[in-house]
């Protein structure tokens, strides 16, 4: 359990100090803090204040840290506290945004975020509807990795388009 409180510490400071950005990345030092994360820290991590840090460095110039801030940001979405967290920082346009991207694991990181937000949230989910993410779901459930696929199943879809025909009573949908 120490260790894990260690990881967490360490992520966090990495995130926060500039000089640490590049240095962090080169090294490959995100990936096993954040298994250690995974373990059972998720809720430190958000009382920690990260997600701020995390959402900035997803939309800095540059974007030298966006990789690793998803993997974060995927980790913590699946906790209640960093589901909240997250939904709080407004990251719903930012998900949207980056799965326009050109890169495919990032794509699938901010498709899984999404996918955790809107999970029976309908205030997210028509936020995303809004934002027509429709057409990346689709291009990414089509087109996408094998990683890309499952994270951007077609009940994430069809929980849209329930939310969109059955909630709202429309007609039509709009990809």
């Amino acid at each position: 359990m120490e260790a894990r409180e260690n990881a967490a510490a360490t992520l966090f400071s990495l995130s926060v100090v500039d000089g640490n950005k590049i240095t962090t990345g080169a090294f490959v030092a995100i990936p096993p803090l954040v298994m250690l994360l995974s373990e059972g820290n998720k809720g430190k991590v958000v009382r920690a204040g990260v997600v701020p840090t995390l959402m900035r460095l997803l939309t800095e110039p540059g974007g030298g840290m966006v990789d690793e801030a998803l993997a974060v940001l995927e980790i913590l979405a699946s906790h209640l506290k960093g589901k909240a967290a997250i939904g709080a920082a407004e990251a719903v346009p930012v998900s949207v945004e980056v799965m326009g991207s050109r890169s495919p694991r990032n794509k699938e990181n901010a498709t899984a975020v999404l996918v955790h937000l809107c999970a029976g949230d309908q205030q997210h989910l028509v936020e995303a509807q809004e934002l027509r993410v429709m057409g990346p779901l689709v291009d990414l459930s089509q087109n996408g990795t094998d990683r890309g696929k499952r994270k951007a199943p077609m009940t994430s879809i069809k929980h849209i388009r329930y939310y969109r025909f059955e909630k709202l009573n429309c007609r039509s949908f709009e990809l």
